[in-house]
């Protein structure tokens, strides 16, 4: 994500990044948190705000077609 974030924003300081995250991805916020400030620290990322979105599961049946 960081590099990615990077690899857009060039020279410029990035102040804040929203991400959306499945809540069925298996990913921990608080240990996305954690890695997130080591991995921005010495770029223009450090020190950014970190907003994440968790959005519910989805899955639709395959027979139906019903959304749940």
């Amino acid at each position: 994500m960081v590099d990615e974030v990077l690899s857009r924003a060039g020279s410029r300081r990035v102040h804040e990044i929203r991400l959306q995250v499945g809540a069925l991805t298996a990913v921990v916020p608080s240990a996305l948190e954690f890695c997130f400030d080591l991995v921005a620290a010495g770029t223009v990322v450090e020190g950014a705000k970190l907003h994440i979105d968790l959005t519910p599961g989805r899955a639709a049946c395959r027979s139906c077609g019903v959304s749940f």
